[in-house]
């Protein structure tokens, strides 16, 4: 796969992945043994769900454009990862909390992998701003 397949894919990911942080909320409520970390009354839910979808807009923002706004996506990739570790730790450590094993530890693993894979190094970036 050349450069610029890599970024029209890119752009396919970063819209995707947009639109599924703001699907959080619903995902929570629909499957909260995969999704939610709190039981009873609680205001951390309120407060990831508008993370995620400041998120969300800032990467659909950058999907038109991902060479101007790659510490965005690098971001998005390194906190998704350490997210993912740290809820797993934490599923091992709480027995109640191992439905996140096939929840939202995956989904933040296959989006960390699938925008570090599609986005540029800054050599490539390099070659690809110089050849346009």
């Amino acid at each position: 796969m050349n450069m610029a397949q890599h970024i029209s894919f890119l752009k396919i990911v970063l819209r995707i992945v947009g639109i599924l942080f703001f699907c959080v909320y619903p995902l929570m409520l629909v499957w909260p043994s995969g999704w939610t970390w709190h039981s009873g009354y609680s205001d951390y839910p309120m407060m990831i769900v508008g993370i995620y979808a400041t998120l969300g807009v800032f990467l659909l923002r950058a999907a038109n454009d991902p060479l101007h706004h790659l510490s965005l996506i690098w971001f998005t990739v390194w906190s998704s990862i350490v997210h993912g570790l740290i809820m797993a730790v934490q599923s091992f450590a709480t027995p109640g909390h191992m439905g996140h094993l096939v929840g939202d530890i995956p989904a933040l693993f296959i989006i960390a992998i699938a925008l570090a894979w599609l986005t540029p190094r800054h050599q490539q970036r390099d070659r690809l701003s110089t050849a346009s």
